[in-house]
């Protein structure tokens, strides 16, 4: 242990990163091994086994992009798709007694 008193940060750094690499090298062969061992003992009673990866992000879902309906008078950039809270441009034209249908594109 009184070894790494001798050595430089960046020497220590180093020694960090080997072991990390050297930890999670071990931790993968041992799931490995253990979902070998898994897939074993299901084919040898008949089933089999699926197994899902951790290491892989799981799919996301991307919803559809929704073509807006309404158009701010006032600023033709600022949209809104009718879905959701309504923006405070809509809000403000809204309490001003004006109808959302007037803005409709």
């Amino acid at each position: 242990m009184s070894e790494y008193n001798t050595l430089s940060e960046d020497e220590l750094q180093a020694v960090i990163a080997q072991a990390e690499k050297a930890l999670k090298d071990k931790q993968l062969e041992k799931r490995k091994q253990v979902l070998a061992q898994i897939k074993e003992l299901a084919a040898s009673i008949g089933v089999t086994v699926k197994i899902n990866d951790q290491d892989q992000p799981a799919s996301v879902r991307k919803g559809k992009k929704i073509a807006p309906k309404y158009r701010n008078p006032g600023d033709a950039a600022q949209t809104w798709t009718g879905r959701g809270v309504a923006p405070k441009w809509m809000q403000a034209l809204i309490n001003e007694g004006r109808d959302k249908s007037e803005f409709l594109l």
